[in-house]
């Protein structure tokens, strides 16, 4: 790492990115030494001695910045439900192009989001003048995707962006996901990944940073608001619930009632967060209109989740 990055890891920049991107002291730290037998840097969660995990401090932020070691962060901070930013990462093959349309759209709704380079892809960050309600951060993003044809990844899909925090909410003694903190060397890499749009060294970076204008949380309810929600058209009639040893193809309009449509999807309670008792507002699972075959939570619950909240799990292979 070069001398001259090193020196700029001060301990007021750690405060500033601190300020800008920590909302709990939970975090988690990438290995600097490859698993013996996959060869992949794992992220952990540091103990701080016994059984009690490290706290995230400036210092820590500080050798993060420097290089010395990588950590990642925590969208939600589970005592106010709120976040100071949503990440949404994209590491397939048109990943830019889909990161590229994202960061124009909310540029058209005011919105000036951060494009960082990633090893596969890249991450988008939209940061908020003060923290926000984790689930109408996600609303929105999860629309504005919607709207661009760009795809969530989730139950059924391989590829497609992925949304931190993944959760509308967590519950006392939950973490969610962690994605690699901004700026952060990348262990397996050996290197860094910077911000598109200033020139590659920490002191240009935190100014372009400093310069964004963020998201206030009336502009972020307001943009929800004008969402469309309600559209013509009926979902298919729900059946009578079944058993799924009938010897029939499992249908989830078997299981499940929705009364509303947003774009392509019918929009109902997913079945696992509800058992969990989450999903309130009863929109977290997303079932295609033209293939009700497909569906998505958006909490992140599998098929195989959601399946066996309802009693019908799917068949075990012999």
């Amino acid at each position: 790492m070069p001398t001259s990055i090193l020196r700029e890891a001060t301990p007021e920049m750690a405060a500033e990115y601190t300020s800008w991107f920590v909302n709990r002291c939970a975090y988690t730290r990438q290995s600097d030494r490859p698993h013996r037998e996959s060869g992949r840097h794992y992220y952990y969660r540091p103990r701080s001695g016994g059984r009690a995990s490290a706290r995230l401090t400036t210092e820590t932020i500080r050798r993060h910045l420097a290089g010395n070691l990588t950590v990642g962060l925590y969208s939600i901070n589970p005592k106010t439900q709120r976040v100071k930013w949503v990440a949404i990462d994209a590491d397939y093959r048109s990943a830019l192009e889909d990161l590229l349309k994202l960061q124009y759209e909310l540029k058209q709704d005011g919105v000036q989001a951060a494009l960082e380079q990633s090893r596969r892809g890249g991450h988008l960050w939209v940061l908020f003048d003060s923290p926000v309600l984790a689930r109408e951060a996600r609303i929105y993003v999860r629309h504005l995707a919607e709207r661009l044809s760009v795809e969530v990844k989730g139950s059924g899909l391989t590829e497609g962006i992925e949304l931190f925090p993944k959760q509308d909410r967590l519950r006392e003694g939950e973490f969610g996901n962690a994605i690699r903190g901004p700026l952060g060397v990348h262990r397996a890499a050996g290197r860094r990944y910077w911000f598109y749009g200033a020139p590659y060294d920490l002191g240009p970076q935190f100014a372009y940073l400093r310069a964004l204008r963020r998201m206030t949380e009336s502009e972020l309810r307001s943009l929800i608001r004008e969402l469309p929600v309600e559209t013509e058209g009926e979902p298919p009639r729900a059946a009578p619930f079944q058993g799924s040893g009938n010897g029939r193809c499992f249908r989830i309009f078997d299981y499940v009632e929705s009364r509303r449509k947003v774009g392509r999807n019918w929009v109902a309670q997913c079945p696992s967060c509800a058992a969990a008792g989450r999903d309130t507002s009863k929109d977290n699972l997303a079932i295609s209109v033209e293939e009700p075959q497909k569906y998505i939570c958006w909490a992140g619950c599998s098929k195989e989740m959601i399946r066996a909240a309802l009693g019908a799990p799917p068949p075990v292979s012999s």
